[in-house]
Formats: structure tokens, C-alpha cells, sequence
């Protein structure tokens, strides 16, 4: 490798100025401790770091503690107000089937209002207002014959022969 020369001014005095001319290899060394004064004063960077890092890591673990117990926390807030409503719809149902007689298993409606008016629906439903006509006028009928196939044939000869 061949020798590069550097010339760098140096002050002696400030009437006189000299200049001082270095070869690879010193500028090599000057530059190298430089760099090595530079790296001692970041020296414990690696470990720091690493400390930051398990700091976060706890941090984040801390964290997701929190997250974990609040997500159960709403998770019971939501099934217990789900209970609470099922529980309100229950006694609603109860309460009208208690007073129109309508099972409770029949009525689907969440209020009260709409559960008496489903009530109200099913019970004029279920009441006919008028009873069906009669051709015969009620009368009955007397036969000798036992079995269906007679009584038939009985009904039949009365009405069409």
C-alpha cells in the first residue's frame, strides 16, 4: 500500500505558522481512536436499549392485563342486563296471562301494551261469536245399523231413492 501524505496547518505561535504533514498510517490512528472515544461514550447503548425494550414489554403486558379485565368486565355488564331483560319480558308475560287467561307460552311481545293487545287478538280468536247452523235442526237420528258402512247405505236410500 503506498503512503498518502495529509499536510495539516499547526499553530505554533500566531506570528508563525508551520505546517505538519502526516502519513496514512497517523491519520489512520487519529481517526480510529476518534472513533473508538465515540463509541465508548455510547458504549452501554445495547444495554439501555435492551432495558427500554423490557420495560415496553411489561408495559404492554400491564397493559393488556387491563384490557383483558375490562373486556370481562363489559362482557358481564352485557349478560347481566341481557338477564335483567329476559327477567322484565318474563313477569310482562306472566302478568298478562295472569289476568286474561292467555298461556304466557303464547305471547311473544317485549312490552305490555303489545303483549294485551296479543292477548286481545288470541282470545277473540279463540271465542266464536256465533255457533255453526245445523241442517239437520238438531234432530237425531235413530239407526239400526251398526257399523259405518250400513249407516251409509241407511242415510243414503232415505235421501236419494
Amino acid at each position: 500500500m503506498s503512503e498518502n501524505n495529509a499536510t495539516v496547518p499547526t499553530q505554533e505561535s500566531p506570528d508563525t505558522q508551520a505546517t505538519r504533514t502526516f502519513t496514512q498510517d497517523e491519520v489512520n490512528a487519529i481517526v480510529g481512536k476518534r472513533l473508538s472515544e465515540e463509541k465508548g461514550k455510547y458504549a452501554d447503548y445495547d444495554v439501555l436499549k435492551e432495558k427500554a425494550s423490557k420495560y415496553d414489554e411489561a408495559q404492554e403486558a400491564a397493559k393488556s392485563e387491563l384490557q383483558k379485565a375490562t373486556e370481562a368486565a363489559e362482557s358481564y355488564k352485557t349478560q347481566l342486563e341481557e338477564l335483567k331483560k329476559r327477567d322484565e319480558i318474563r313477569s310482562i308475560r306472566e302478568k298478562i296471562s295472569s289476568e286474561t287467561g292467555v298461556p304466557a307460552s303464547l305471547l311473544t311481545s317485549d312490552t305490555e301494551e303489545a303483549c294485551k293487545a296479543q292477548a286481545e287478538a288470541i282470545l277473540a280468536f279463540s271465542k266464536p261469536t256465533s255457533y255453526p247452523s245445523v241442517k239437520d235442526s238438531g234432530e237425531v237420528h235413530h239407526t239400526t245399523a251398526s257399523k259405518p258402512e250400513d249407516q251409509f247405505k241407511e242415510w243414503f236410500d232415505a235421501n236419494f231413492r
